[in-house]
């Protein structure tokens, strides 16, 4: 199921998963993905270009899982 950022907070503890989970592993799992790009397709506009920059400064490797939503 989709988790919906309605803060900056909710989208700070998505990179910090998303962080995390490359800290430990060199890509991220499937399921992490499908729940991230339903966050990206059910939050506002607002939220997903915060996401877009956040994951860009702090986990860049992972925008290729999420350029198609762009």
């Amino acid at each position: 199921m989709p988790y919906t950022w309605k803060t900056k907070i909710d989208v700070d503890e998505t990179i910090v998963v998303i962080m995390s989970v490359l800290d430990k592993h060199p890509d991220l799992p499937n399921w992490l993905i499908v729940t991230i790009i339903g966050s990206i397709a059910g939050s506002d506009k607002k939220m997903v270009k915060y996401f877009f920059n956040e994951v860009e400064k702090h986990a860049p490797s992972a925008l290729k899982y999420f350029e198609s939503t762009q």
